[in-house]
């Protein structure tokens, strides 16, 4: 898929730097045209010479360069795809906060082209909070992330933050644009679900749970990348791209309402959402003290929607259920799959590290009713929905 694709690659100040002329060369033998933009940080680790000799054409280092009157736009506008590794926290905190100031950034800004970070940095700097949120509301605008990895720094640290693997990184450019250009999805309708519910106790307390809605999202953004008119329905307050249709829900029963309404000319649904399997009987209408004592609250069941859906599906509509369990993973996720009715079911196993609820990655089993499993190592979530749309369209193709 790299064939003839214009990628611009944006090489920030950091000592990975030194990698990136890696990248930059398996890019090229790919046969892509890359085309390297040095900050001024960046000079400083690796000499704009290498680039010249290794890239498809010079390496631009300046807003102010007589190669073209207005080279952001002119590089933006040409891309097929925007790649930054190494991506320093200053780079991740400017494009994160809308602050263009220099070349690289204003590209940044100036492109339509997906866009590629690979974070590098110590371990302090890529565990602060300010940098994970900086890459929180990356990702919400569609934004792709290389996580980086666990191995030796410099200074002779050891821990997480290392630059991955040149093979890694060129391996996601080119699933990215294969994703890109992947629009099997195009024409159908996809209602995705997202996030957890929430059942009212009384005005401020609630019955919940940890979901963050990110896996809904990515499914979600995937979903319209590859060419489907999607609508969200989210319990999150999280921002969506443009083009897709999101409704706003907080309870099980609004969340109900909501996916079987718009389940009815659906093609296919993603249930991702973690619905509350109980509610109480009754709310209080005013907060309930302390001084009352403990309080009684009954709770009842509420409506079963993936089951729902299942049993009320249209000729030719396709169901995916989530199952997140701490044991017996598959055994639960086979039984669940088999007694809604349903296509497919993405089950992962909650209690690993780094996978499900409020995680940026996920670790899944995929298994269909007609018996197909499919196993998805520790990834990014992204990932994780761009295997999960490849086993719908797999299953919509099938007889």
């Amino acid at each position: 898929m790299l064939e003839g694709k214009r990628i611009v690659l944006g090489v920030s100040g950091g000592i990975a730097a030194y990698k990136a002329v890696e990248v930059c060369r398996r890019l090229v033998d790919a046969g892509a045209h890359v085309i390297p933009v040095l900050t001024e940080g960046a000079l400083h680790f690796i000499g704009r010479t290498t680039f010249d000799a290794l890239g498809s054409e010079r390496a631009w280092i300046s807003l102010w360069e007589e190669r073209h009157p207005i080279p952001h736009t002119h590089l933006g506008q040409t891309a097929d795809l925007v790649l930054v590794a190494p991506a320093t926290a200053r780079i991740l905190g400017l494009y994160a906060g809308g602050i263009s100031e220099d070349l690289l950034t204003n590209v940044l800004f100036a492109t339509r082209a997906p866009v590629l970070v690979c974070p590098a940095m110590h371990t302090e700097m890529w565990e602060h909070p300010a940098v994970q949120d900086n890459l929180h509301l990356l990702r919400s605008r569609g934004v792709h992330v290389v996580e980086p990895e666990n191995g030796r720094l410099a200074g002779g640290d050891v821990g997480a933050g290392r630059l991955a693997d040149p093979t890694g990184i060129v391996a996601a450019v080119d699933q990215l644009l294969t994703s890109e250009e992947h629009h099997d999805l195009t024409g159908l309708r996809i209602v995705v679900s997202a996030g957890g519910t929430r059942e009212p106790i009384d005005p401020v307390r609630f019955i919940g749970n940890r979901s963050s809605g990110k896996q809904g999202y990515a499914v979600a953004e995937e979903a319209a990348a590859r060419g489907a008119k999607v609508t969200l329905v989210t319990t999150v307050s999280a921002p969506a791209s443009a083009g897709i249709d999101i409704v706003r829900v907080d309870t099980a029963a609004e969340m109900e309402q909501a996916v079987r309404s718009r389940a009815e000319t659906a093609d296919v649904v993603v249930m991702a959402a973690a619905v509350a399997d109980f509610r109480p009987t009754i709310a209080a209408a005013t907060k309930i003290k302390k001084a009352s004592g403990v309080p009684d609250i009954t709770l009842e069941p509420t409506t079963d929607i993936l089951a729902a859906l299942g049993a009320n599906r249209r000729p030719g509509q396709t169901i995916v259920g989530f199952a997140a369990e701490t044991s017996d993973l598959r055994a639960n996720a086979a039984d669940k799959l088999t007694r809604k009715g349903i296509d497919l079911i993405v089950a992962n196993d909650v209690s690993a590290p780094g996978v499900g609820f409020e995680h940026d990655t996920n670790a899944v089993v995929i298994l269909g009713a007609d018996g197909s499993a499919q196993e998805i190592p520790l990834a990014d979530k992204r990932a994780i929905a761009r295997s999960i749309l490849d086993a719908v369209s797999t299953t919509r193709s099938k007889p």
